[in-house]
């Protein structure tokens, strides 16, 4: 089962902020916007955490401009003025964000390193998207690029780089090469993590600042946890 809301204004871990943008280091478990489960999505309470620090009266703008999926960890920008917000929308929608994902496989790769390409389908019933080699009716292109990082004793550390952005994309792809990530049951691995995670971790995010047009590389530490700490 995937626990419910964990972070909190008090523990929120902030990676980045200027007058702009915030961006927060999301723990496994929570959801980034709201949806029908009705938990307190991240995005309330970063909201929670601007109102308590500049003792802001009324509401606090705050713009989603992506996600990560619930059961992930790593690097979440949110805007904080509706300035930047369709800027950093048409950023990630153009793919102008470098995104690199850490994640921990049971088996190894083929390969050290290569580059994936697949055609994504997405079963929405499922909550799903299955890897096709070939294109298939309602599919979409899917690439990212892959190193082995490190090997650790029972797993082995992927460094991933995304070229686009599907649905449940690294999840799909690791998958379809024999190499699901460790507790993602949804994607063939054999038992599930104790908090409902998977070994997913959104690592860094390079882009040009929206506003101030300055480079901005955010890193995020991964969840204090064992084989997570092995990593680093």
């Amino acid at each position: 089962m995937e626990k419910k809301v964990i972070s909190t204004a008090k523990n929120l871990q902030v990676l980045h902020e200027d007058n702009h943008l915030i961006a927060v280091n999301k723990r496994p478990g929570d959801i980034v916007q709201g949806d029908k489960t009705g938990d307190i999505p991240l995005s309330e309470v970063v909201k929670n955490y601007i109102k308590i620090k500049y003792n802001k009266p009324g509401n606090v703008y705050l713009g989603v401009a992506h996600r990560l999926d619930r059961p992930t960890s790593g690097i979440i920008v949110f805007a904080k003025t509706s300035k930047a917000l369709p800027r950093l929308n048409k950023l990630f929608a153009e793919k102008d964000a470098k995104k690199t994902y850490w994640a921990v496989v049971k088996n190894q790769p083929s390969k050290q390193q290569d580059t994936l390409t697949h055609y994504l389908k997405r079963n929405t019933k499922q909550n799903k998207s299955y890897a096709n080699k070939k294109e298939v009716p309602d599919s979409k292109k899917a690439i990212l690029s892959y190193k082995l990082i490190k090997k650790l004793d029972n797993y082995y550390l992927l460094e991933v780089d995304l070229h686009t952005g599907r649905h449940h994309q690294i999840r799909a792809q690791l998958a379809a090469i024999g190499c699901t990530i460790k507790g993602d049951l949804k994607y063939g691995a054999d038992r599930s993590n104790k908090d409902g995670s998977i070994h997913l971790h959104a690592r860094k995010l390079s882009f040009i600042h929206p506003v101030k047009k300055e480079e901005i590389i955010i890193l995020a530490p991964p969840p204090n946890e064992a084989i997570w700490n092995a990593c680093s």
